[in-house]
């Protein structure tokens, strides 16, 4: 019996080891299919989230807002995704997606070109594109096709008395990586003051003053020179003022102004000549620019390193130049709305 049992396991050996194998088989094919499907799922999903963006990114890349100021405008309730009101983080295709702002909806036409100017502001005008008192903006020194629905807004603030570089610009993404606090793009100045800082005010100036209830940020400052004040004759006698040179990494609300009363040497002028690596050079007072190539890769290289997305110059087909410019022609784009800054120097 034992015989015959050990002779019909081997003869169903062959047929028992073939059934496991096509068990196998169908098992991992099974599994194999079901890992297919997964992997399809997954890339699909990938797929789909590559050609969404943020919510709060769209506005800034539409040049509607800068990031921070959009994801503001979304807390508020004044976007709607698809007919719902928007949610932070929520993500859309603008190809596909009806996203409004303020009830106007934000069309592909709409999406205006990337556009990069400096402007050398005047004594007098503001920086902002409107101003409730009716002063003059920096935006009233571009001609009337760059004024009308292009979402250009100033990158950050010079105050009403002061002049020099300031940045103008529809990508929000540019905006948000200049202005906030946390990257530091440092900034150059030219201020004469009133009479002669000793070394002490100087190097207390450089290691940081309270301002606000917390010090400044070091910075750099040196004596360019020093001359008779304005009907003056003799340096040795008169009345002094000093020309500095100051370096700054953070823009407070009239910072320069405020430190230099502070100290004791108030500012008689305040010019700024340069934005990181963007120099005023001899720009008349009152004109503007478009950056050139190697300025706006440095704005890119300036994004990538606070980790905005920076964008493609030869997708985007920015325009570049070398030399002031005043006939620039502006695709037409839909109606923008208006973008208040909220950073001083």
């Amino acid at each position: 019996m034992v015989a015959g049992a050990a002779s019909l396991q081997c003869f169903l050996k062959p047929f028992l080891s073939q059934s496991f194998s096509l068990v196998k088989l169908f098992s991992v094919s099974a599994s194999s299919s079901a890992q297919t499907h997964s992997v399809q799922t997954h890339l699909t999903d990938q797929a789909l989230h590559t050609m969404t963006e943020r919510l709060q990114k769209i506005l800034s890349q539409w040049g509607i807002a800068s990031r921070r100021q959009a994801e503001q405008m979304i807390t508020e309730g004044r976007v709607r995704l698809n007919g719902a009101i928007g949610q932070l983080g929520q993500r859309a295709d603008p190809a596909i997606d009806q996203i409004e702002v303020d009830g106007q909806p934000l069309q592909q036409r709409d999406r205006p070109q990337r556009l990069y100017l400096l402007v050398n502001k005047p004594v007098g005008v503001v920086s902002t594109c409107h101003d409730p008192q009716g002063r003059s903006t920096v935006l009233a020194l571009l001609p009337e096709a760059m004024r009308q629905d292009t979402g250009l807004h100033p990158v950050g603030r010079l105050d009403v008395m002061s002049t020099g570089a300031l940045l103008l610009t529809n990508d929000g993404e540019v905006t948000a990586c200049f202005t906030h606090p946390r990257h530091q793009i440092t900034k150059v100045y030219q201020a004469w003051v009133e009479g002669s800082p000793s070394p002490e005010v100087l190097q207390q100036w450089r290691q940081g003053v309270w301002l606000d209830d917390r010090l400044t940020l070091p910075a750099e400052v040196r004596v360019l020179d020093v001359k008779a004040r304005s009907g003056q004759q003799n340096l040795q006698t008169g009345l002094k003022q000093t020309s500095l040179e100051i370096v700054l990494r953070e823009g407070r609300n009239r910072q320069i102004r405020r430190v230099a009363e502070q100290l004791g040497h108030p500012i008689i002028r305040l010019h700024r000549v340069a934005i990181g690596a963007i120099n005023l050079g001899q720009l008349p007072s009152g004109k503007y620019r478009l950056l050139t190539k190697a300025e706006i890769e440095y704005l890119r290289t300036q994004q990538a390193r606070s980790g905005i997305q920076a964008p493609d110059i030869q997708a985007l087909g920015i325009q570049t130049s070398d030399i002031q410019t005043s006939d620039i022609q502006i695709p037409e784009s839909g109606k923008r709305v208006k973008v208040k800054a909220n950073h001083y120097d």
